[in-house]
């Protein structure tokens, strides 16, 4: 079991009017959880509000006098609760019902009648997820402390200072990575998709100095933020429900439109990374742009904006690329990867339609070089 789970056990808390559900899902859970039941919603907010100590939070859908989505909205302002799971319990599965949900904060849902496997399964997920974003926030709390313990010496530090910023940027490496592997993990068992794009990304970039419609834009270290930023390309994924994101077959319509919003999700997440900062901040502007745009197309047919030629960023178009070239060879959990020559193929008829056509021939020059570096960052590269 999970570190998280087995370093202190985590507390569950059920609202149900249904006892029977309540029973069910008190036996199936109390083996691995602290789980708190209760039927009254009076008693359960009582509860929270006590500050009692929460980790994941099952909630119905359909009750008397307050129903869930009421209820989820009320907990969504509290900011003790920022990063704690919610999961509607329902038997409303539409579509309509879900982006409700999901609207008013709700991390996932699951259908009535329980599936007990999937209950268990979703409840350690969310746990681990939550408790894991609530160690980044306390991190970034104690950072800001020392930041601002640390400025009055900042005159005669200089030298402290410079060695310190160096270790901080190594630490926001590190965590972008490994945020952004909350994301890409879910779908991708190995998360090695993150090391080829930023490596595609850095590639094709540096290819594109040379390039009289890009060199302006590409010099200075920009490169280096593109490959910094690159692995939150995705980050937006994290709020896509796992029945959606770990679908093995097509999705529908309606669930491709919940699919299609991890973009603005991961757009939002990392705008409010930036606004805590009280700056501006290059490498997180450009993970934004990325992650927002690189499902756009160069003729106006991509998501979320519809936007068409230059007016998509330059980073995002760049992006598209390595990411639907990668997408093309990387085995998922829906589909098999396609030889290196069939990718190029189709990233080719692609040209002046879903890619930037100069960006697409410079692809065309130097696939040899994506190939290697699919080759060196590939999936069973872990295990060698």
């Amino acid at each position: 079991m999970n570190d998280l789970l087995i370093a202190d056990k985590p507390d569950v808390l059920i609202l149900d009017d249904q006892p029977e559900n309540l029973h069910l899902l008190t036996n199936l859970l109390m083996n691995d959880f602290r789980v708190h039941p209760f039927s009254d919603g009076s008693k359960f907010m009582a509860f929270i509000e006590r500050k009692s100590p929460v980790d994941l939070i099952l909630l119905d859908v359909v009750m008397p006098h307050r129903d869930g989505y009421e209820i989820c909205a009320d907990l969504r302002k509290m900011r003790a609760l920022e990063h704690v799971p919610i999961i509607f319990l329902t038997s409303l599965t539409g579509a309509e019902d879900e982006r409700k949900g999901l609207a008013l904060g709700a991390n996932d849902y699951i259908g009535k009648p329980f599936s007990p496997p999937l209950v268990l399964a979703r409840a350690k997920h969310h746990v681990e997820l939550g408790r894991t974003l609530r160690i980044i926030a306390n991190q970034n709390d104690n950072l800001d402390q020392k930041v601002r313990e640390r400025t009055a010496d900042l005159e005669r530090a200089n030298a402290e200072l410079k060695l310190k910023s160096e270790e901080l940027q190594k630490t926001q490496d590190a965590t972008i990575i490994a945020f952004s592997s909350l994301a890409e993990t879910r779908d991708n068992d190995t998360g090695m998709h993150l090391r080829r794009t930023q490596n595609y990304v850095r590639e094709l970039a540096s290819a594109l100095r040379s390039h009289p419609r890009f060199a302006s834009h590409l010099a200075g270290n920009v490169i280096d933020l593109l490959y910094k930023s690159a692995p939150l390309h995705d980050i937006g994924k994290v709020a896509i429900p796992d029945h959606i994101l770990l679908k093995p077959g097509k999705l529908t319509s309606e669930e491709f439109e919940i699919m299609k919003t991890h973009t603005t999700s991961g757009k939002d997440a990392i705008a409010a990374a930036e606004k805590s900062m009280g700056e501006y901040n290059s490498l997180l502007s450009t993970a934004r742009e990325i992650a927002y745009g690189h499902h756009e197309k160069w003729d106006g047919s991509g998501y979320p904006k519809g936007l068409s030629g230059e007016a998509i960023p330059l980073f995002a178009r760049i992006m598209s690329v390595a990411d639907v070239y990668d997408a093309l060879i990387s085995n998922r959990i829906y589909k098999a990867g396609m030889p290196h020559a069939k990718a190029v193929d189709i990233i080719r008829e692609g040209r002046g339609s879903h890619f930037d056509p100069d960006i697409c021939d410079m692809f065309l020059q130097i696939q040899d070089q994506f190939a290697a570096i699919a080759a060196q960052f590939s999936d069973e590269s872990l295990s060698t």
